[in-house]
């Protein structure tokens, strides 16, 4: 293998040949050949070469000629004004930045020449144009502090490696598929082995004795993972996601196999009423909180996400609540905070209950796409911008197919003579397949005499 390194050259014998060290050191140290070394190089010189390592030690094979000295590039000289002048410069502002003509301190310039950050043409503070151009109020609200997330849920591994070391050697590769994917996942795993086998020119695995034992390990298998998961649940019932705590529940219909499993179920359940009775009584009183605050667009976003499903809001509560989405909902404020509140307003409960106070004198694109949007929930607050909100869907239900069109009276022809006993026997059929079809003419159902 050819590596490159720095050598001396410490002397020249008789013969031609160089001995050499590494540059800086005694050793490795050799004999080069002197038709390798270019011209100029001396005794003492450094230089470097390309070598091949042995066993018995390095062979150089090249030897590079030192680099010339380095040629500097031409330079421009930069010849000036002739001036005398200081080389840094330095202009100070005077005192009062920041202050305006009367004597107020603020930052910026309004675009009437006014100082003063945030104020409009009119001078005062707080008032600012949206993007509509409309002139809306941007008081500063208390920050809402934000709402701490619950942890996840997540569970170990004991019970699910104790069924996986229960199991023979041979059956924990297909255990392991059966965790991650189910039956199905066996059943892809499979048609992958397979695919595999097929490019290599190798035969296939059957399928079913794979899939037939994976369906006989999966309820051990799943039972294992489920308990697993209730345990972390059961620790952490106070803390963990009530999402989480209640897909536990739901799944232990079928993930509970034994009596100390159903009292796992049964603690669950007990602990998740409990978890969401005062999951509920914290969600009101942060409704409460939010409608006294004047916080609205929370409040209604609040009031859409109920702890406990199909729990109605008080009457008293879901009577303010509409009654400040109906305040905040005026002419006065922009189109931008408009659309924000009815977007809130159309999937709060109170939706029914809000009636607002006034109207944009011109709305935008933006409010009215948003109008259109939620126009379904709100059919009134629609109508008032002229949106006409469509029809309702029926969910559920099979559509019933139409009535089949009565079958068309065939005219009475003239039979043979063959052919004529046939005509009584048809008309019963024909009946009793089509029983809701008009009766057929009283001559195409009679037997038609013989022609002499």
């Amino acid at each position: 293998m050819a590596r490159r390194l720095d050598i001396e050259l410490t002397s020249i014998s008789d013969d031609g040949t160089w001995t050499w060290r590494a540059a800086g050191a005694k050793k490795p140290k050799g004999v080069l050949d002197g038709s390798l070394v270019p011209d100029g190089i001396e005794v003492g010189d450094i230089v470097k070469v390309e070598a091949e390592a042995y066993m018995e030690g390095l062979d150089i094979t090249t030897v590079f000629a030192p680099k010339g000295a380095r040629k500097e590039p031409e330079t421009l000289e930069l010849l000036g004004s002739g001036r005398d002048e200081p080389l840094v410069t330095q202009v100070l502002a005077r005192k009062g930045r920041g202050r305006s003509r009367d004597g107020e301190r603020g930052k910026g310039r309004g675009r009437d020449g006014d100082r003063g950050r945030g104020r409009g043409r009119d001078g005062e503070r707080g008032k600012g144009r949206g993007r509509d151009g409309e002139r809306g109020d941007r008081r500063e609200r208390p920050k809402t502090p934000a709402r701490p997330k619950a942890p996840r849920l997540r569970p170990g591994r004991t019970h699910r490696q104790a069924a996986l070391k229960a199991l023979p050697d041979l059956q924990k590769q297909l255990a392991d598929e059966v965790l991650r994917g189910g039956v199905p996942g066996v059943r892809q795993a499979v048609d992958r082995m397979n695919d595999k086998a097929v490019a290599e020119g190798m035969p296939k695995i059957k399928t079913e004795p794979l899939v037939a034992l994976a369906e006989k390990l999966a309820p051990s298998l799943k039972a294992a993972e489920w308990r697993d998961r209730a345990d972390a649940a059961l620790a952490g019932i106070n803390e963990i996601d009530v999402k989480d705590i209640r897909s536990v529940v739901v799944a232990s219909d079928t993930g509970v196999r034994d009596d100390e499993a159903r009292a796992l179920a049964d603690q669950l359940r007990d602990g998740l009423t409990a978890r969401v009775d005062a999951e509920h009584r914290k969600w009101l009183n942060e409704l409460a909180e939010n409608i006294a605050q004047g916080r609205t667009v929370r409040a209604l976003r609040d009031s859409s996400r109920p702890p406990k499903a199909g729990a109605p809001i008080p009457p008293d509560m879901a009577e303010r609540l509409a009654a400040a989405a109906s305040a905040s909902l005026t002419s006065e404020v922009t189109q931008d905070r408009w659309a924000t509140v009815l977007d809130a307003v159309a999937f709060s409960p109170v939706k029914g209950q809000v009636v607002p106070e006034g109207l944009p004198a011109s709305p935008n694109d933006q409010l009215l796409a948003a109008v259109r949007k939620h126009a379904s929930k709100i059919p009134d607050i629609a109508a008032a911008f002229g949106v006409e909100a469509p029809a309702a869907r029926k969910r559920g239900g099979r559509r019933t197919p139409p009535p089949p069109p009565p079958p068309k009276p065939e005219a009475a022809t003239p039979a043979p003579e063959a052919a004529a006993p046939e005509a009584p026997v048809e008309a019963p059929e024909a009946a009793s397949a089509a029983p809701e079809a008009a009766p057929e003419p009283e001559t195409a159902a009679e037997p038609v005499e013989p022609v002499e």
